[in-house]
């Protein structure tokens, strides 16, 4: 059987915290922010948690994270 592997862009995009959710980044705050209101950007700021219903998805690309 050949070894599982964690997706390298879940590892970068993902860390599953204590109680068990999932931390991510805010979309939509990576480029042209010029256009954008600065009240707009200070919402994106820190992070956010993946959804429940997205957490399988996430799982299957994270078989190591204990989801």
């Amino acid at each position: 059987m050949p070894k599982m592997k964690t997706k390298s862009s879940a590892k970068k995009r993902f860390r599953v915290r204590p109680g068990g959710t999932v931390k991510r980044a805010q979309a939509y705050k990576r480029h042209i922010l010029t256009k954008k209101s600065t009240t707009r950007k200070r919402q994106l700021r820190g992070a956010a948690n993946v959804h429940e219903t997205n957490l399988g998805h996430v799982a299957a690309m994270m078989p190591f994270a204990g989801l």
